[in-house]
């Protein structure tokens, strides 16, 4: 299949790996304008599908904060009411994404106003 050929409604054909998941994330126009919230549901080195909060049209350059990335920059290659694929101008490790969000140094599992209080009679 071509990469630019439509793929049953899910925008053109894609040629890397990709990983499921959900992130959410607040988009931007490149100059900072406000375009909502979305959740990436596939991400990949070069781009992103993701659910939108209004549809976004397609040429659009965007930007975004990823979590365990920073802010990444991109346009927006197809649009389907809702839904959005962005190829980002430059590759990204999605694993760094997948890491979980690591505790402060020396902050305890469970807060001191959650725990038990022995008390010495």
């Amino acid at each position: 299949m071509d990469s630019n050929q439509d793929d049953g409604g899910r925008g053109p054909a894609r040629s890397g790996p990709r990983d499921s998941l959900f992130l959410l994330t607040n988009l931007s126009s490149a100059d900072g304008a406000p375009l909502g919230r979305a959740r990436v549901r596939n991400l990949s080195a070069t781009g992103l599908m993701a659910d939108c909060e209004r549809a976004i049209p397609t040429g659009l350059r965007i930007r975004f904060d990823l979590r365990g990335i920073g802010q990444v920059n991109g346009s927006v290659i197809w649009s389907r009411e809702d839904r959005i694929g962005i190829a980002f101008d430059e590759q990204i490790d999605p694993q760094l994404a997948r890491r979980p969000v690591s505790r402060p140094e020396g902050q305890r599992t469970v807060p001191d106003y959650l725990r038990q209080r022995r008390f010495i009679r």
